[in-house]
């Protein structure tokens, strides 16, 4: 490790209590799809809608944080932050850092990456963020700071289910206490149950760590789960090249949906769909896109062509 915190650290108005949620939800919904990960993929979005359009009933989107961080052309930034904005919204980290200007903190790009990370991978995040703050003044002026001012989590309840709505975990908007190996630590389950315990939440949705995941977690006679869709934007699978949308219901996926897995969750004698769903956009269109912004050598080119 080189010792340099941007990128690895946190601004200490990321970090809230697992209590916060013990209040009203703002979102009442049937059918809620959580959408982490955007990371600037057009095509992405439009595969939502296409997904949404087969539900019987509209289901409500939520937009939890990373919305931003590939659209680097000004047009099409501001053609996703106008379309995203139409719907609930959380900021994740890429909102929050490229809102305001690196005034020497030192956060980077605010992900917080643990050391398993490359210091040369949290560099190119530095890096990406940076270009990012340039296309964001472009595309909306002065409006690039109101993205700051976009809450850190939201609470939704589906049937008797409250649903916390975060970007990173319980704790912070940039947490990795939702990673996979965190989650799977035997010698941790005490501070997963707590998570619930403190909040009063049955399920949590995040997104931040990249890497899906679908936890269920029994004490006190009641389930409870975390659920991380990794990426809307980006493939998630090796061999595949679909995105992520996390979908909590009181109906099963329709058979028209592509779902890559789905567990039921008995709350309060009433059983909870939750489901990974695959997210179909044109792959051919968003690589050339991709390349097109981001060429050989550039930051984002070097750090995900290979996932994208």
């Amino acid at each position: 490790m080189t010792g340099d915190t941007a990128g690895r650290s946190c601004p200490v108005s990321y970090g809230y209590s697992p209590d916060v949620f013990m209040r009203p939800p703002e979102l009442l919904a049937s059918t809620l799809y959580v959408i982490g990960g955007l990371y600037g993929n057009p095509f992405a979005l439009d595969a939502v809608d296409t997904l949404a359009s087969h539900e019987a009933d509209a289901p409500q989107l939520v937009f939890n944080g990373d919305f931003h961080w590939f659209d680097l052309a000004p047009d099409v930034f501001a053609d996703i932050h106008r379309r995203v904005m139409q719907h609930a919204v959380v900021r994740g980290n890429v909102e929050t850092e490229i809102a305001t200007d690196d005034d020497g903190a030192g956060y980077g790009c605010g992900c917080g990456y643990p050391d398993d990370i490359s210091d040369e991978e949290v560099a190119r995040s530095n890096q990406i963020i940076t270009m990012l703050r340039e296309t964001a003044t472009s595309a909306l002026g002065s409006e690039r700071a109101t993205m700051a001012a976009l809450p850190m989590h939201l609470l939704a309840q589906v049937g008797p289910a409250r649903i916390g709505i975060v970007h990173g975990d319980a704790n912070s908007l940039a947490g990795w206490d939702f990673s996979r190996h965190l989650l799977d630590d035997p010698s941790r389950r005490g501070l997963n149950e707590q998570f619930f315990r403190k909040s009063d939440v049955n399920i949590f949705a995040s997104s931040h760590t990249c890497a899906p995941l679908l936890r269920r977690f029994a004490f006190d006679g009641r389930a409870f789960g975390i659920i991380n869709n990794g990426a809307a934007g980006m493939p998630n699978f090796s061999t595949t090249r679909f995105g992520l949308v996390s979908r909590i219901a009181l109906t099963p996926a329709p058979a028209t949906l592509e779902v890559v897995h789905q567990r039921v969750f008995r709350i309060d004698d009433v059983d909870i769909y939750v489901a990974a769903v695959a997210l179909n956009y044109d792959y051919a269109a968003w690589h050339a896109r991709f390349i097109a912004d981001w060429p050989a050598g550039s930051s984002a080119n070097i750090s995900y062509l290979q996932r994208i």
